[in-house]
């Protein structure tokens, strides 16, 4: 009976499962008429079209790649003049390159532009706030370019339709976290900018962590999480509306789940529950009142009236008929 459900439930992904090329084939012309409008050349190439995913992550994926696109035009390439002025073709290279590595896909995409100024992007942060200055001057060069993704961080010298705007990378993160995967950047000044999406081939099935809190039952993906661990309540240290505690020696922040969504305090326990797991690239400790359990679970898209809540990344009905909502990490705080 096992293998037989579990054949069904493989044949039933392959169901579900689309040709990348359906999201991937209007972006070449799309490029073209957004560089005619700017007076700018480029040719857009597309590898690993072929390549099959879930139609739910498919369909999310739309948005980002576009945005990366129009970015690349608008943002990365140069003017024709200037391109020939530094040697290079005037007609500028835009690469979409998806490849399956287990049981992902890697999307990257590649331009030979202008690079991003990494300098700039150091004065933007410090202008938002984003990094102090003292800070912001030890960065190394991949850490500065992944500001880009922080809301706000723009190095367009004016505001357009296409760029510059400040926001819109930090949208492509969120969506690619939200659906489990990672996006990555590098940059090279004169030589062109890369930005690589690492997604699932499919998010219909996920195993989670269920967890109690404040009476509610929430999800988290497994993937994320390093370890469960008890501590003593007074081993949380508190100082203002932050909370740490010593994880072999090592300060890790507290993260008050129950307070986050907002539901009513726990009692005062002589041990406290921690998740450790991995948020925005950190390690951090969610604090919970208990652990339900864990096991696999079909993940549902988010109802369009709940859609703007980001920390929502899918919801399931558990055998009961419980429904539950599977929580994206690096949405909280």
């Amino acid at each position: 009976m096992d293998r037989v459900v579990g054949d069904l439930q493989r044949r039933a992904l392959e169901l579900r499962t689309t040709p990348l090329a359906r999201i991937v084939d209007p972006l070449p012309r799309m490029a073209r008429e957004v560089a005619r409008r700017l007076d700018k050349r480029v040719e857009l190439s597309i590898k690993g079209a072929e390549i099959e995913l879930d139609r739910s992550i498919l369909d999310r994926l739309s948005d980002p790649l576009v945005h990366l696109v129009r970015n690349a035009v608008g943002h990365g390439i140069e003017m024709p003049s200037v391109r020939e002025g530094a040697g290079k073709n005037e007609v500028g290279q835009i690469m979409i390159d998806a490849r399956r590595v287990k049981d992902s896909i890697r999307i990257s995409i590649r331009d030979d532009g202008a690079g991003i100024d990494l300098d700039r992007v150091r004065e933007r942060a410090i202008a938002s706030g984003i990094v102090p200055a003292d800070l912001a001057e030890d960065l190394a060069p991949e850490q500065l370019a992944a500001l880009v993704f922080q809301p706000g961080i723009s190095t367009a010298e004016s505001i357009s339709e296409l760029s510059g705007r400040g926001v819109g990378m930090d949208a492509v993160r969120a969506t690619i976290e939200s659906l489990g995967g990672q996006v990555e950047i590098a940059t090279q000044r004169g030589r062109g900018t890369t930005i690589t999406m690492v997604v699932p081939i499919t998010a219909a099935v996920q195993r989670v962590l269920l967890l109690g809190v404040a009476g509610e039952t929430v999800a988290i993906p497994v993937a994320k999480v390093e370890r469960i661990i008890e501590v003593e309540a007074r081993a949380i240290e508190r100082s203002g509306n932050e909370a740490f505690t010593l994880v072999e020696d090592e300060p890790v922040a507290v993260f008050p789940l129950a307070e986050y969504l907002c539901l009513p305090p726990s009692e005062p326990r002589a041990q406290e529950v921690l998740i450790l797991a991995e948020v925005r690239g950190e390690l951090m400790a969610i604090n919970i009142d208990r652990v339900v359990g864990h096991q696999q679970i079909y993940v549902k898209p988010i109802p369009e009236l709940l859609s703007g809540v980001r920390p929502l990344a899918g919801l399931t009905i558990l055998g009961n008929g419980l429904p539950i909502f599977l929580l994206d990490l690096n949405q909280l705080g």
